[in-house]
């Protein structure tokens, strides 16, 4: 399942759970209840991947998730 957020700037970067498909394992943080998640953006930044808990779908608000990104491009 995929996800949209839109950040301040308009971009909207869209995000699903690195190796989602693949294996549920493969996809978490070694040692940690969170999984990798990979985020894209519309324009001209480059995707991120951010750790996340295993319900950020649903649970995670919108700018959790950009505080998330915005520290990941920091980085």
């Amino acid at each position: 399942m995929e996800r949209e957020v839109t950040d301040g700037e308009g971009i909207t970067w869209t995000c699903i759970q690195a190796l989602s498909g693949i294996s549920e394992e493969a996809a978490q943080v070694k040692g940690k209840d969170a999984y990798w998640v990979v985020c894209t953006p519309s324009g001209g930044a480059q995707s991120v991947r951010v750790q996340l808990g295993e319900d950020w779908q649903t649970n995670c608000s919108d700018e959790d998730l950009l505080q998330e990104i915005a520290a990941a491009q920091e980085d």
